[in-house]
């Protein structure tokens, strides 16, 4: 058990690099591969891009359950190994994967018998539900991978392996980059190519899952005894999960509205833009989301064994590294625009909306990170309500009202205003609760020394 044991004696600083390095690298690689997968499917049109922008909205209903869980069920065994409690986590970890497939088999069934109806929600027009519909079809039947694979790793994170997490991720980020040209370009399967690389890679890095569980490499063991469910710890996974899910979810709604926005005020190709501008976005806010799992054992560790100094120093670290990847990406962003979106299609209109959308959309990137991070710090911690209502603020408070007000003053310049307007109305609410949480700390930290003083003078 030396991984678990060094999350509360060992440096913080060392610990930060050795659980968030191999995080950062496997979702900069899979950021990478977002980038590779929309290069590819550039090359087929500014159409198939648009095809891929109205599935994401679908994907992150599919991305928000396995966070649901495997979020939910990681923040949580990360505490119970401060305290200890090893079997404990060992049940939740058996009820994880049980949940996980329970949930997962119902959206399979429910997106198979909607999928037109979501596809036209999600703002399809006639002339892209051809490619929406074949990435979407392939994609549904792969979904139990993504959940399992994705919704495990987080465990694996917070059991404190986090090198073999990151080969999760690896594995599946190289094998799909691999596979995307053959399928699509060698066998000319066009995007349902990339669909079926997509599913094909997520199964292999969940057998690479579920093999570590059932090795004697793990922490934790999956036995058959703990896939029971327990009323008690479906609640408490779920209480913790809801935050990042309900996140998912909202930015499921955002992209919904967005879509039919651009779709409004600049067409099809506006959609494709979109696409464009998140891949680009994704590969600098990865590594911050790398940064997230990394730092979330150590705190909820710490947290658990009431190491509120030890709590403190990794949040700071962990927002001072978030915060130079983010003001790195806004320079990026700004100054290599046009170059950044060349890289997914030369089309002269798409770079012109695209250009003019990334400068807007990503004007508030430098805040975004201490945003991320700071939200994230509540729900490592088990305060749901308060992580779940940071993350609904900039998802959903903010930006949903915005993304219908602004677009009627200033058209499409006005939905790429709403990103900005709401990361920054975020960051300053974040850091008002951020502000009151360390004040708590720091009472927290007086009474526990208060307690080691008294058992010092008891003992003479």
């Amino acid at each position: 058990m030396k991984n678990k044991d060094e999350l509360g004696t060992e440096k913080i600083s060392k610990l930060l690099i050795k659980f968030s390095i191999p995080a950062i690298i496997g979702m900069v690689v899979n950021a990478l591969y977002n980038v590779v997968d929309r290069i590819y499917i550039g090359r087929l049109g500014h159409l198939a891009m648009t095809g891929i922008g109205l599935n994401l909205p679908f994907m992150t209903i599919l991305m928000a359950f396995a966070m649901l869980v495997g979020i939910g069920s990681g923040a949580i065994i990360s505490i119970r190994l401060g305290q200890g409690k090893i079997k404990e986590a060992e049940k939740i970890l058996g009820n994880a994967l049980s949940l996980t497939i329970l949930i997962m088999g119902f959206i399979m069934i429910v997106g198979y018998f909607y999928k037109e109806q979501l596809l036209y929600l999600f703002g399809a027009s006639e002339n892209t539900f051809v490619y929406a519909n074949d990435y979407m079809s392939i994609i549904l039947a792969g979904s139990i991978f993504q959940a399992i694979g994705f919704g495990l790793n987080n465990i694996i994170r917070a059991e404190g392996n986090p090198k073999v997490a990151m080969y999760t991720m690896l594995i599946g980020a190289v094998i799909n980059i691999v596979l995307d040209p053959i399928f699509i370009f060698t066998f000319g399967l066009g995007i349902k190519g990339a669909a079926y690389a997509t599913i094909i890679s997520q199964f292999i890095s969940m057998s690479w899952v579920l093999y570590h569980f059932i090795s004697k490499n793990s922490n934790l063991v999956l036995k058959i005894k703990n896939l029971k469910l327990e009323l008690s710890i479906v609640k408490s996974i779920v209480s913790i999960g809801i935050s990042p899910f309900s996140m998912q979810i909202a930015a499921s709604i955002v992209t919904i509205l967005a879509n039919n926005s651009l779709k409004a005020y600049g067409g099809d190709i506006a959609i494709g833009a979109m696409t464009a501008i998140n891949a680009i976005a994704i590969f600098f806010l990865m590594p911050i989301f790398g940064i997230n799992q990394g730092s979330q054992p150590i705190i909820g560790y710490n947290y658990g064994a009431k190491e509120y100094e030890r709590v403190k120093e990794a949040l700071k670290l962990a927002i001072l590294a978030a915060t130079v990847i983010s003001i790195t990406g806004f320079l990026l962003t700004q100054f290599f625009t046009v170059n950044l979106i060349k890289i997914f299609n030369d089309d002269p209109e798409l770079i012109k909306v695209a250009s003019e959308g990334m400068r807007i959309f990503l004007l508030m990137l430098p805040v975004i990170g201490f945003q991320i991070v700071s939200s994230n710090y509540f729900q490592a911690v088990g305060k749901a309500p308060k992580a779940m209502f940071l993350s609904l603020l900039r998802q959903v408070i903010v930006l949903m009202p915005m993304l219908i007000i602004l677009p009627k003053f200033w058209g499409l310049r006005g939905v790429w205003l709403s990103g900005p307007t709401a990361d920054f109305t975020a960051s300053i609410v974040t850091a008002i609760f951020l502000y009151n949480e360390i004040k708590h700390l720091n009472q927290s930290t007086k009474v526990e020394k208060n307690k080691g003083n008294l058992v010092e003078i008891r003992s003479l």
